[in-house]
């Protein structure tokens, strides 16, 4: 396991923030045994979550040219065909995946392929599951192709989140598995298959980012 480059800033606030309350807490709790060591088990649990919440697990990735793996770590929310108005401007079968404060939230690119088109949308931050969400909030939309399939990929920014990482850019050929971006404290990412397209996955599944096989391609 290792931690994610968006947490290093966030775990020295942390733990910054814990060291003065923890002086803090000694030199007018002290006496207080309980009151000052409860106090410590709190700000240690939320200290180790802000680790928690950057971690990159170590893990054995799906490949293939005929696998579109799953995006992010998360539970699937949709999966329904809907008019995608923005690049494809056709019926497209979406299917969601939602990210709680709990899930690694690192983003992994589905498919090997060339970024077609990419736009970063500022917006709201209604709860990510919200059914406006996709075209309210803050989000990002990046199409990527290849030979097989043409997907539009979409972060977007929930009601705790507050940025959206992002490491492509439109004309960038990536690998499957490999990093494309990042979001912070509960989100989710709906990816845009064409109609037709097997998908592997229900409502209700949990994924892991990069592993599951969302669809397997004839």
């Amino acid at each position: 396991m290792s931690i994610h480059r968006e947490g290093y800033i966030h775990i020295v606030v942390a733990s910054v923030l814990w060291a003065v309350l923890f002086f803090v807490s000694k030199k007018y709790l002290g006496h207080v045994g309980w009151l000052h060591y409860s106090l410590q088990i709190i700000f240690f649990l939320l200290w180790f979550w802000v680790i928690w919440f950057f971690r990159i697990p170590s893990r054995t990735h799906s490949t293939g040219d005929n696998l579109i793996v799953a995006p992010a770590d998360g539970k699937v929310v949709v999966i329904e065909e809907v008019y995608e108005p923005e690049y494809f401007k056709d019926k497209r079968l979406q299917v969601s995946i939602f990210m709680s404060p709990l899930n690694v939230h690192q983003n992994l690119n589905p498919i090997d392929g060339v970024v077609k088109y990419f736009k970063y949308h500022p917006g709201k931050y209604l709860v990510a599951w919200h059914p406006k969400s996709s075209t309210l909030n803050e989000r990002t939309s990046y199409v990527l192709g290849n030979d097989k399939t043409e997907l539009l990929v979409r972060q977007i920014a929930g009601a705790m989140a507050r940025r959206i990482a992002y490491y492509v850019k439109e004309g960038d050929t990536v690998e499957q598995c490999k990093e494309f971006g990042f979001i912070r404290f509960g989100s989710r990412v709906d990816v845009f298959f064409p109609v037709g397209t097997p998908i592997n996955v229900k409502i209700g599944d949990k994924t892991q980012g990069g592993v599951t096989v969302l669809s397997k391609l004839p």
